[in-house]
Order: C-alpha cells, then structure tokens, then sequence
C-alpha cells in the first residue's frame, strides 16, 4: 500500500510586490513543509494581484519563460525541503504569445514540467482570453517522488471532462491553483450558491474519478484599479473568497481554510483509499467507451 500523502495547500492575498509575493509563498511552502507536507500547491498566478480583471498591455511586463525565473527560484527550496511544489505563472512563450501555466518542481529532481490552462474564461473582471493563449499541452499527469500528480487551472475546474482525463492519465491527486471570488455587488445575493457550486464541481470530480482533489484559492479583496482608495467600498473588484479545501475519493471535505484566512493547510491523502473507493463504486470499469463520440461536438447537431 502507498504512504499516505500530506498535501499542503497555501492561501495568500497579493501585494503590488511580486518580489514581497514570491518570499511569501517561500516561507509558506517552508511551513507546510516544516507540518510534514510533500506536496504544496500555491494559487493561481501568486505573484501579483489578479490582473485580469482589466484589459491593459501593462502586466505582459510581468511574464516569464517556463522553466524561467521564478522556478529557478523555487527549485533550491525544494530540493531542500524534499517537496513538489505547484507554481501558477504567467508564461511568456513568445513575443505575443502567453499562457496561463502551471509548473510541477519536485525536490532534488527539480523542474518536471508545466501545463498549461486549457479553459480561458472571459467575463466581466475575468478577461483572460486578452492575455492567455488556451493550453496546448493536453492533460498530464507527473509521476513524482511523491506519487501521480495532476494539475489543472481555475475554469478548468468546472469541466469534468479535463478532470476525467487527467485522472485517466493516472493521476492520483488533482490540484486546482485558483483564483475565483464575488463580484461584490452580487454577494448578498449570489454569493453562498456560487461559492458551494465551486465545491460542489471539484466534490463530483472526485467522486466520479476516484481521486483527491485539492482547490487552492487566493483570498482578500483586489480593487479594479490598484490605486483606487474607495474601491472596497463601491464595490469595485473581486473579494476572492478562499475556502481553499482537499476532497477525498468518496468526496467527503477532508480540510478546508476560512474564506479570509491566509496561511497553510496541510490534509493526509490516504492513497491506498483510491482503489478502495473505485472498486466499491467502479466508475472506470463500467464507462462506456464506445459510446462517446459525442462529447467532441458543441453541441448536438
């Protein structure tokens, strides 16, 4: 039977300061790893505030090659801790051409590999599609030193179809770097629904797929525009509202962060529950392969 897995989950709000953001995650990897954790997973794009919320040329400044910088940076830190670390970036492919991407460093083996986010949303404070080019890379799943990881990102995690075949890859675990949150003024009466429809999704996908699943969330409130002092009170920008949290098999919440709490969460994944779960509720064994074209079209005919 495998050992089981402590996964850490890190929670942070965002500074201006990219180089104050990157320390931070630093010293929260290193706590979760210091409560025993092999694998820690950080939010999407923790280097900055979320900068889709507008359409500006200004945060391409921002990006980076994948490998590049900032897994240089990390790599030392978990070589030294012994530790997978899950790193959300802003991928610089070329001139013109960016991804949302995510970056898997596993201990002394150092960078693994990326994936990149396949469902780019577009909506109100969400304008990813203006940055993010859709991934590229397919769903992967990284035989670690510490066991079958998959990743995926935010909108990702509403599509069981990207779950399904990361799972199918062979991943045990399924980390979702996120950053999701209330547009204030629909809070009070949205606001709860949205929020449990989020952890409603990942809790189905790991029960339809027999695996973890682990959403890593950023919290606090961003404004539209950094320097708008009267933002929070008009209601101008996300509050993102953490609840970062690990799903076992059988779906039940195993641990679970505050909606304004900022810290580490570590949660054991007992993975030998996998095969337990699958074998009492054989979802993989009685697909019916032969009977999905159909999932590849829009929609009908």
């Amino acid at each position: 039977m495998p050992d089981p897995l402590k996964i850490g989950l890190v929670q942070m709000s965002m500074t201006t300061d990219r180089d104050a953001n990157l320390a931070r995650a630093q010293d929260l990897v290193r706590e979760a790893a210091g409560r025993g954790a092999g694998v820690v997973c950080l939010p999407e794009l923790f280097l900055s505030p979320y900068f889709c919320k507008t359409e500006s040329p200004e945060p391409f400044a921002w990006a980076e090659p994948v490998p590049g910088p900032t897994t240089e940076a990390l790599e030392p830190l978990a070589a030294e801790l012994d530790v997978v670390v899950v790193a959300s970036l802003f991928e610089r492919r070329a001139r013109g051409l960016y991804h949302n991407t995510a970056a898997v460093i596993d201990g002394p083996r150092g960078y693994q590999g990326k994936y990149r986010k396949m469902h780019i949303p577009d909506d109100p404070l969400y304008y990813e599609k203006y940055y993010f080019a859709p991934g590229d890379l397919g769903f992967l799943n990284w035989e670690t030193s510490k066991g079958d990881l998959g990743v995926l990102v935010c909108w990702d995690q509403w599509y069981p179809e990207a779950a399904r075949l990361t799972a199918l890859q062979g991943a045990e675990v399924l980390f979702y770097p996120t950053a999701i949150g209330w547009h204030p003024g629909e809070k009070d009466e949205h606001g709860e629904a949205q929020r449990e429809a989020w952890i409603t999704a990942q809790r189905a996908h790991a029960i339809a797929n027999g695996v973890y699943v682990v959403a890593v969330n950023r919290t606090g409130f961003e404004p539209v525009t950094l320097d708008d002092p009267d933002a929070e009170r008009a209601g101008r920008g996300i509050e993102f509202w953490g609840s970062s949290f690990v799903a076992g098999p059988d779906g039940r919440v195993l641990g679970q962060l505050g909606q304004d709490e900022e810290g580490v969460l570590v949660v054991e994944a007992d993975l030998g529950a996998i095969g337990d779960q699958r074998h009492g509720w054989p979802f993989l064994r009685d697909r019916r392969v032969d009977a999905y074209g159909g999932v590849t079209e829009r929609y009908g005919r």
